[in-house]
């Protein structure tokens, strides 16, 4: 047999609050839809904004240090690290200079990454004419040192982990990418490879080139690189007029799109999808494809 219990004050007090409301011409208003329940295990920082993602320094104040040279595997380099220790480990990124050139080609890219929350590893190559994949296997050995022996080691997820790179360098994120595919993520900047069939590689890869590349022209690299690519998750950026070395210069849509893509795919963090999916647009993208929905 059903019993019917005396309601409580609690509920007495809600229902007269309730009518009260509805006498008034009000109404009790629901959470906003947009709300999330919770955040994802690994995100960082505030939830983004356009000039979020297009500033110079990111939330987090970030510290760095010189690589020896006498480390295993590569040729030294810069660490970029972020100072909190309130927030847990960070993702990390190791990024590769291209054919003859050294990381302060690239090294805009060490504070500006770290400070949105990421550990960078700018390396220095064993030799500066050091081709794709020998850049690939020290882009890993990087990654290796740094979640063992850098300073930042006890910040490192060493299951969340990320390659770039430039020219070769770009070139050898890709090999990288290939031999170990527990990578979270690859982004190739006006890469340059002999090999042009990337169907065995599975890591979410974005690829930025150039439309005015004469070095490594867009047609027969970047193009045929991202076409290829087996990974489900793929984006290709064009920059208009953008030269072989467009990544030596500060460029706010090339660190957007890399923000965006490391947050996306290295801290899991959807907020960033907005970003990606449909993607940029204006007077210097030429071009941009991707696999929408990310």
């Amino acid at each position: 047999m059903l019993t019917l219990r005396k309601p409580t004050r609690r509920l007495r007090l809600i229902g007269k609050l309730t009518l009260a409301l509805a006498l008034a011409g009000g109404s009790i208003a629901a959470a906003p839809s947009g709300v999330q329940a919770a955040d994802g295990p690994y995100w960082k920082g505030p939830a983004p904004t356009n000039a979020s993602v297009t500033a110079t320094t990111g939330p987090f104040r970030v510290t760095e240090a010189r690589i020896s040279g006498l480390v295993s595997g590569f040729g030294g380099g810069r660490i970029y690290y972020p100072t909190d220790t309130s927030q847990g480990t960070f993702g990390a990124v190791a990024i590769s200079p291209g054919f003859t050139a050294y990381w302060s080609s690239l090294e805009w890219l060490g504070p500006r990454l770290a400070s949105q929350g990421f550990v960078v590893i700018g390396i220095e190559t064993n030799s500066t004419l050091d081709q794709p994949a020998s850049r690939g296997n020290q882009l890993l050995a990087a990654l290796d040192w740094a979640v063992t022996s850098s300073p930042a080691a006890s910040r490192i997820d060493r299951n969340r982990l990320a390659v770039a790179g430039h020219s070769m360098g770009g070139g050898g994120s890709l090999e990288a990418s290939l031999d170990r595919p527990s990578l979270k993520a690859a982004i190739p900047l006006a890469p340059w490879n002999a090999t042009k069939s990337w169907t065995r590689q599975r890591v979410p890869t974005l690829i930025i080139g150039g439309s005015s590349d004469t070095i490594a022209p867009v047609s027969s690299h970047s193009e045929p690189f991202y076409t290829s690519l087996g990974s489900p998750e793929k984006a290709y950026l064009e920059l208009r007029g953008g030269s072989h070395f467009f990544p030596q210069t500060p460029n706010d849509d090339v660190a957007k799109m890399m923000i965006s893509w490391l947050k996306r795919f290295v801290d899991e963090d959807t907020r960033y999808s907005q970003f990606l999916c449909p993607g940029p647009s204006g007077l210097g993208i030429s071009e941009y494809r991707n696999t929408c929905p990310i």
